[in-house]
């Protein structure tokens, strides 16, 4: 069964180890809430990732990823050390907090800008080309699995604050210029973008 998200991150996982073996490649991420009440075969969202649970040991939570998640998201970056954001996959009748997220990652985005302004922060992004017909003004995008809400947009590229507590409770602090992001645009954007596009001309 495909697991639904809503972006809001549990906790920061921190990687272990990511290699290849001779089955392909295996990440392994130590966490803690999440790994208390997961088992294998359940899908949990790291950096916006969707990933399934192929083990667990302890706090110790291994995936497998695919070649193609590697080159199509931030995930080929990951080292030992690396903090993840992490999230199960939305229980019937929870909360939701956040947006509709699917854990499908759409492409990366570059940092282009990040700094405090006041007490909060601005995080600018440089979508993929393209990329600016699916965001909107006050609409919802996942920045590695985080839901924000859609500041400011300039062709390509948009802008969103994050508070103190969104950077504490995630590893977005640890961004900067430069730096690659998964994005996953709104759900329903592409749906009706899709839907435009197959209407007759």
């Amino acid at each position: 069964m495909q697991g639904m998200f809503t972006g809001i991150v549990e906790e920061t996982g921190r990687v272990l180890a990511f290699a290849r073996g001779t089955a392909g490649w295996r990440l392994e991420v130590a966490a803690n809430i999440v790994a208390s009440d997961v088992a294998v075969g359940d899908s949990v969202a790291v950096n916006g990732c969707c990933l399934t649970v192929v083990q667990q040991v302890g706090e110790k939570l291994f995936f497998d990823v695919l070649e193609e998640t590697r080159r199509l998201t931030n995930l080929a970056a990951l080292a030992p050390g690396v903090a993840v954001n992490l999230e199960r996959a939305l229980a019937a009748g929870a909360r939701l907090g956040g947006h509709f997220v699917t854990g499908h990652v759409d492409g990366t985005g570059v940092v282009e800008v990040f700094e405090p302004r006041g007490k909060d922060f601005y995080l600018r992004v440089g979508a993929p080309a393209g990329g600016g017909r699916l965001l909107v003004v006050k609409g919802s995008v996942a920045v590695d699995g985080v839901s924000l809400t859609v500041a400011e947009v300039q062709g390509d590229a948009f802008a969103v604050w994050l508070i103190p507590h969104t950077l504490a409770a995630t590893n977005l602090g640890a961004r900067c210029a430069g730096k690659l992001v998964n994005l996953e645009f709104d759900l329903l954007a592409k749906h009706v973008e899709k839907l435009l596009a197959s209407r007759p001309a």
